[in-house]
C-alpha cells in the first residue's frame, strides 16, 4: 500500500516540478542572452544558437519527466481496487 501512495506522490509531483525548474531556467537563459546581445550585437548569432541549443538541453529533460509520468501513471492501480485493499486492510 505504501508503494501506490509513493508512485501516486511521485506522479502527480514529479512532472510539476520539472516543469517549474525548467521554466525557470528557459527564462534565466533567455533573460541572459538577451543581455549579452543588448551589450554585444555583432555576437547576435553566436549568442542566439548558443541560447537555442541551451534551451533544447532544458526541454529535453521536460520532455523525459512526460516519458516518465505517463510510464508510472500507466502502472497506477484502480481507484476501486485500492479502496477495496483499504476497507479490506480495515476490517
Amino acid at each position: 500500500m505504501i508503494y501506490f501512495m509513493a508512485l501516486a506522490f511521485a506522479v502527480g509531483l514529479g512532472v510539476p516540478i520539472a516543469v517549474l525548474g525548467a521554466g525557470l531556467g528557459q527564462g534565466r537563459a533567455a533573460a541572459s542572452a538577451l543581455e549579452a546581445m543588448a551589450r554585444q550585437p555583432e555576437l547576435q548569432s553566436k549568442l542566439q544558437t548558443s541560447m537555442i541549443l541551451a534551451l533544447v538541453f532544458v526541454e529535453s529533460l521536460v520532455i523525459l519527466s512526460l516519458l516518465v509520468f505517463l510510464l508510472l501513471n500507466g502502472k497506477m492501480p484502480d481507484a476501486a481496487a485500492v479502496l477495496e485493499a483499504v476497507k479490506a486492510g480495515a476490517h
